[in-house]
């Protein structure tokens, strides 16, 4: 894919938005050599001197260490996704909610197609937050042993769907059938893998099994679909839609009916733990203009809504939407800071169940604190909870961010 042009904001600024997909790397190779070689090159001019090279050897690594103080980032690089369950960033980016709340912190985006290309994007240190499914997050979390990862707002609950061919009425029609998912060990993967278990099929992290899951990109899987290369695909918004209303789909499970009042994270935000260490203040502006952002999709007019998550859409996903699309996805989502930690020994146990990641304690995936604070949650119990699974009120002595 391309870089996409940049996008513009409140503040007259412009975040970089990269497109990426699964699989690419969010640095080409190329480039990272080149850098390589001039840094190699440099040193050696500076150096006949060891005790020259020495002392820029300590000057670098007590950079950190001053950051840790608390000091804004000069630059926060964000993620997300160009589907309608990533809405928040959409608004957030499109209406400049975010780089307003950043002020002086520089923001610049990249857009991804699945939350583990994402979650391999931001472990690599090539961006430090971003808008990502539960269990892509679960995984990097369990994987790291905690280290890599923090849960701090919830974006959006429901939009994900099974849609498949019209002469496919039960589950028992999908036996030796083809499905695809965003990509393996997404949350809509996650998702499918487990009913599919709940089925009494069988499938296979290789594509194999009573059921042939292949993870594809989602512009890709609308045109598998249109050619009868695929039966069906457990797919977010606005996706779910496009396949319904303009290729013939039908629904054959909506994920909401398999939730307890219907009530399943499609989306949150994560942090990368050493960067909200080093700049929590950083991380209270982005919430800031998360928060905005959904307030901001709950109160505004249906026209005006579509209006503005069309014009995201075309920026950062490559083209706009039908009105009919955008109004069927936006019926099917809600929009939520809260990330509805509840759910996430089930999803976890999904996971498991999937073959995409093992089993583990995820005590401590949370951290809420910062969110509450822009809430202004209070001991009066106006506050998100993390369910036992992590911080959900502010450390005393530490004070607070402002309020909203």
């Amino acid at each position: 894919m391309t870089p996409t042009d940049r996008i513009s904001n409140a503040t007259g600024k412009s975040p970089g938005t990269t497109r990426i997909v699964a699989g690419e790397a969010a640095v080409p190779r190329r480039r990272r050599t080149l850098e390589i070689s001039l840094a190699a090159g440099l040193v050696l001019l500076i150096g006949a001197g060891a005790a020259v090279a020495s002392t820029a050897s300590r000057n670098t690594e007590a950079a950190p260490a001053a950051a840790v103080s608390g000091t804004p980032a000069a630059e926060l690089r964000l993620g997300y996704f160009g589907n309608i369950t990533h809405a928040p960033a959409l608004v957030g980016v499109n209406k400049g909610f975010i780089a307003k709340d950043l002020g002086g912190t520089k923001l610049s985006t990249q857009v991804f197609n699945a939350g583990p290309a994402a979650i391999e994007a931001l472990n690599a240190g090539a961006i430090d937050a971003t808008y990502i499914g539960p269990n892509p997050a679960i995984n990097s979390y369990v994987k790291s042993k905690g280290e890599s990862i923090s849960i701090i707002a919830g974006a959006a609950s429901g939009g994900a769907q099974l849609v498949v061919k019209p002469e496919i009425t039960s589950a028992a029609d999908l036996a030796g059938k083809k499905l695809a998912t965003p990509q393996l060990g997404g949350t809509q993967d996650v998702a499918l893998r487990a009913w599919l278990g709940t089925q009494g099929y069988r499938t296979n992290t290789d594509g194999s099994g009573d059921v042939a899951l292949n993870p594809t990109e989602n512009a890709q899987t609308f045109k598998l679909f249109q050619d009868g290369k695929l039966d069906g695909a457990w797919l977010p918004e606005p996706w779910a839609s496009r396949l319904v209303l303009q290729a013939g789909a039908k629904v054959l499970v909506d994920e909401k009916d398999l939730w307890e009042k219907g009530e399943f994270p499609t989306t949150v935000l994560i942090v990368n733990k050493k960067f909200a260490a080093e700049h929590p203040a950083t991380v209270t502006a982005l919430l800031e203009g998360h928060v905005e952002s959904v307030d901001w999709l709950n109160a505004a007019p249906a026209a005006e809504k579509s209006t503005v998550l069309n014009a995201a859409l075309k920026e950062s996903a490559g083209a706009a939407l039908p009105a009919d699309v955008i109004d069927r996805s936006l019926k099917n989502i809600v929009f939520t800071v809260d990330p509805l930690a509840g759910t996430y020994k089930k999803l976890l146990q999904d996971g498991v169940a999937a073959g995409t990641t093992t089993q583990a304690d995820i005590s401590g995936i949370f951290d809420l604190t910062a969110l509450n604070s822009v809430l202004g949650g209070d001991a009066a119990g106006t506050k998100i909870s993390a369910h036992g699974l992590g911080r959900d009120q502010p450390v005393p002595g530490t004070g607070s961010a402002p309020t909203r």
